[in-house]
């Protein structure tokens, strides 16, 4: 089947440009002491999961239980939560779920080490625990040093729980576009990360692991070697947003779209937010040759994506490639993922935790 006699709106990869994508990350951290843990929400397909688990990858990173659930159930045995389970019934299922992986956690909060060690211990499992230390994002994560410390200290004493080390995400500083703005606000949290683990080494309480890190800074905490663990995940897809930056990376994901309206000045695509993701930059559009048409202003509503005073003439029916501007919001509106090489369509993957919300 020819890419282009797919029905629409539909998520395609360029398989080429994937593979090289992994092989890329892979080559770049190695020799180095930084181990990629890549994270889930970017793909959400299982069989790249494994395939990034086959390039060397330690383990896999996500965000909800359901899609550590959906991580395991396809064979996946290390994974991190990077975030906090509080509801009772969640936290039974991960420490369930903890006799099938080697599952690490993140807590923030006293009484919640408590309810994860009470699971735990009724499971008769161990779950692995990462403290989470407050670097910017003004999300979870404890803020002051003296509060981590107490957190770690009672998480290395309750029982059914193991204080593994540090959770600390700087997921604001990855999209700056300025290398040199990244590289400073890098260096700025690390000074602050270098004094609270020189708090927890006097205190008999060093981290075995400090984990963070994404596609846009990457090859910064490579070089720095504080970080053990990358938990990056766009790098494999790309996205407008990080195409800004000039990473080593290529933008291998796109929604194949049809023109199905136009007058002087607007063309009308068929993807809306319904198919695109639209939560950071505006998607870029492309003709199937891969060359780049520039409009005025693009908007996006439920259905349609309309170009303003595009830069050539649209046609009735022309088939269209969207970089999308947000790769992880825009998979997980999609069942699957159409591989294609050239102009011929080579495979297909299952989006497997598609909507694994919580």
């Amino acid at each position: 089947m020819r890419l282009d006699q797919l029905e629409t709106p539909v998520l395609v990869a360029d398989e080429k440009l994937l593979e090289q994508n992994l092989r890329r990350m892979t080559e770049l951290l190695k020799g180095g002491t930084l181990r990629l843990r890549p994270h889930y929400k970017s793909h959400k397909c299982a069989a790249l999961a494994l395939r990034q688990l086959s390039l060397g990858a330690v383990g896999m990173t996500c965000a909800k239980l359901s899609e550590a659930e959906d991580l395991v159930d396809h064979g996946v045995r290390d994974v991190l939560i990077a975030n906090q389970i509080v509801e009772p019934g969640k936290l039974m299922r991960a420490a369930m779920l903890a006799a099938k992986c080697r599952l690490t956690l993140c807590v923030d909060d006293e009484d919640n080490a408590r309810m994860l060690s009470k699971a735990a211990c009724a499971a008769g499992t161990t779950i692995y625990v990462l403290v989470e230390y407050e670097i910017g994002m003004e999300r979870c994560g404890v803020t002051d040093p003296e509060g981590y410390l107490r957190l770690a200290r009672l998480v290395s004493e309750l029982p059914g729980i193991e204080y593994e080390g540090i959770q600390a995400y700087a997921g604001h500083v990855s999209h700056m576009a300025d290398e040199q703005e990244r590289r400073a606000f890098t260096a700025a949290n690390e000074d602050r990360l270098r004094s609270l683990i020189a708090l927890l080494d006097a205190d008999g309480l060093s981290p075995h692991t400090v984990s963070g890190g994404s596609t846009g800074t990457a090859l910064i905490k490579a070089e720095r070697g504080l970080y053990t663990e990358l938990q990056a995940g766009s790098y494999l897809f790309m996205d407008s947003t990080y195409r800004a930056l000039g990473l080593p990376f290529a933008n291998s994901l796109f929604l194949l779209s049809t023109v199905v309206s136009r007058r002087a000045g607007l063309a009308v695509l068929d993807a809306g937010v319904k198919s695109l993701g639209v939560d950071q930059e505006d998607p870029v559009c492309l003709d199937m040759a891969g060359n780049i048409i520039k409009a005025d202003r693009i908007e996006a509503n439920e259905e349609h994506l309309k170009l303003f005073r595009p830069e050539r003439p649209l046609e009735l029916g022309e088939k269209l490639l969207l970089i999308p501007g947000h790769c992880c919001s825009t998979v997980n509106l999609h069942d699957r993922i159409y591989l294609f090489s050239g102009g011929a369509v080579t495979g297909r993957l299952a989006v497997t935790a598609r909507g694994c919300s919580r």
